[in-house]
């Protein structure tokens, strides 16, 4: 994958891409606290038969953090639209993972034409108030020591054993950058104590959609997978054994293939 950087609206952004020369796209949307490395080899291994970004969102990553703004899903959005516009004019693939997932589906419902297929995994979108491991994480953003994100990180997963140390290094690095710990808070907060709206999700009925979900999730439970499932009516679900809330981190080369069947 490329490194890139883009300034947009005021803000340098970061972007990983790959397979520009392919006519097909998809944009990687990374989840709260995250950032486009998260995805790893994923994008990069899609980029044979696509053109490849993941960002990382305002806030996140190494793309810029202001302090000036409340981080909502919306605002999100209007970026990511402002986003593709900037870097190609290409009907995309949108995939979200968690918090990512809410700021697709509100692509895919306010601005339907710019999305080719829709991929949702372990999303957010239908909380009404922060899970207790959600509540853990914050503190550990808040206070990132080794343990208090080891601690967070391995409540993520299905085996704590997945957790390697690159990852808690590289959240705490981050997390520690200016006004970072601010988006943090300022995005679980607007993203955790609101809901996308079930109406709101009935009128993703033509974009085809894959729900995948890990079914050891204990940030936002397997239960809400068939909300989405039942909801959006064009859509199928996958659920994922013996991973937890991002099972393209711990099932790669499966998610990968489901992928793959999903897209062509």
């Amino acid at each position: 994958m490329d490194e890139s950087w883009l300034n947009l609206d005021g803000l340098k952004i970061r972007y990983l891409e790959s397979g520009k020369e392919k006519d097909s796209q998809i944009l990687f949307i990374h989840g709260l606290g995250s950032s486009s490395d998260r995805w790893m080899k994923i994008p990069e291994n899609l980029s044979s038969d696509f053109h490849t970004i993941a960002l990382d969102l305002p806030g996140f990553g190494e793309s810029d953090k202001p302090s000036d703004v409340e981080y909502t899903i919306e605002q999100f959005r209007k970026f990511i639209i402002s986003f593709l516009n900037k870097v190609s004019d290409k009907k995309t693939t949108v995939i979200g993972h968690s918090l990512g997932g809410y700021i697709a589906s509100e692509i895919a419902i306010q601005n339907p034409k710019l999305v080719n297929q829709l991929v949702l995994i372990d999303s957010s979108g239908m909380l009404d108030s922060p899970t207790s491991i959600l509540e853990q994480y914050l503190n550990a953003a808040m206070n990132p020591t080794p343990d208090n994100v080891r601690r967070a990180f391995e409540q993520m997963v299905a085996d704590p054993s997945r957790v390697p140390s690159a990852l808690v290094d590289g959240f705490i690095r981050r997390i520690n950058m200016p006004n970072a710990k601010y988006a943090f808070e300022s995005t679980l907060q607007n993203s955790a104590t609101t809901q996308i709206g079930l109406d709101r999700l009935r009128s993703i009925k033509d974009i085809q959609t894959l729900i995948l979900w890990g079914v050891h999730d204990k940030v936002i439970p397997l239960e809400h997978s068939k909300l989405f499932q039942d909801t959006i009516p064009n859509s199928q679900l996958k659920i994922i054994e013996d991973a937890g809330h991002a099972p393209f981190a711990e099932k790669p080369v499966q998610v990968s293939k489901i992928l793959k069947n999903f897209l062509e």
